[in-house]
């Protein structure tokens, strides 16, 4: 087919390999457009989006306004007379006006097999939520929150040992493959939009603060799935108090599994990280504590032992 005149709208590296793709299947990159750059590091200095910093490098023109919804912007997003808009974790909501200026329309990429997963943090969620099977869907845009018709699919299994990091990596590369067979199929009148199914509906609610602390009185199965989620970011904790300290330290739990104890929930059953739960037990694996990097549970108990017996909160 011929090259579609695009914009492409997406910020963090989970975008970032659906671009590529999209330009290596012949397609022109009017524009990008991704969110303003934000402070960060210890300096506060403005970092671009890894979407702004990979466009950059490859000197396509790049847009980051903070809203779509004034008419300067919706002005010069029509002037780029595009055939359609591809949109991946973009971050900002498009109005009606955005999306309808594109002469095909605006194709969405997002990380999970819709209804399931309407929303913000599909990735994490569907891992917290135990599920199996999870995927990306490519859908026709509307104004709802991911609500449009859905043009294609894939699948994708969660392994009973993925972590979010690992999942979403797998998920882009997924999109990406999808991407442009989607678009071009639903350019080409190949691929016919099917309405979503209401009555599966659930919604990936942005991760909270409430959602990252560990409750040692739930079930084992369902902790192992909430630490397995947040990880790598940001990450499920609990706090343990180091003998001879005024106050607790929040350690972050980065990975962890099932083993066949009980116990009071808390405590630790063994001098290797083996905590009880309200059902059964978890040992961590691996973890963080503050202003450290990631480490194997092991070595961090060589220099800090947490003793059979201890109770975390």
């Amino acid at each position: 087919m011929r090259p579609l005149r695009l914009a492409f709208m997406g910020s963090p590296d989970f975008s970032v390999p659906t671009l590529d793709a999209l330009i290596s299947a012949g397609h022109e990159i009017a524009c990008v457009y991704t969110q303003p750059p934000k402070p960060a590091g210890r300096g506060r200095k403005l970092r671009p989006t890894p979407v702004q910093a990979h466009a950059d490098d490859l000197s396509l023109p790049v847009r980051t306004p903070a809203s779509l919804k004034g008419k300067t912007e919706q002005d010069a997003f029509a002037a780029l007379n595009l055939d359609a808009a591809v949109v991946i974790a973009y971050g900002l909501i498009l109005p009606q006006i955005i999306l309808d200026a594109p002469h095909i329309g605006a194709m969405n990429l997002h990380a999970s097999t819709l209804p399931r997963w309407r929303g913000a943090a599909p990735i994490q969620r569907a891992i917290m939520a135990g599920d199996r099977m999870t995927g990306v869907d490519a859908m026709v845009m509307e104004a709802g929150l991911d609500t449009g018709p859905v043009l294609a699919s894939e699948t994708c299994r969660i392994f009973p040992f993925d972590t979010a990091g690992e999942l979403h990596d797998r998920l882009a590369a997924l999109a990406a493959d999808l991407a442009p067979r989607a678009l071009e199929g639903w350019a080409e009148g190949r691929l016919h939009p099917r309405l979503q199914d209401e009555a599966g509906v659930t919604y990936a609610h942005k991760i909270t603060a409430e959602d990252q602390r560990i409750d040692w009185t739930r079930p084992a199965a369902e902790l192992d799935c909430q630490i397995r989620g947040l990880s790598p970011f940001p990450g499920a904790w609990f706090e343990w108090t180091p003998p001879g300290a005024d106050a607790p330290l929040r350690i972050k739990a980065l990975m962890s599994e099932r083993v066949d104890s009980a116990g009071a929930p808390g405590a630790a059953l063994d001098d290797a990280l083996g905590i009880a739960c309200g059902e059964g037990a978890l040992r961590i694996t691996r973890l963080q504590r503050p202003g450290r990097g990631p480490m194997e549970a092991a070595d961090f108990l060589r220099g800090s032992p947490i003793p059979a017996g201890t109770v975390l909160a």
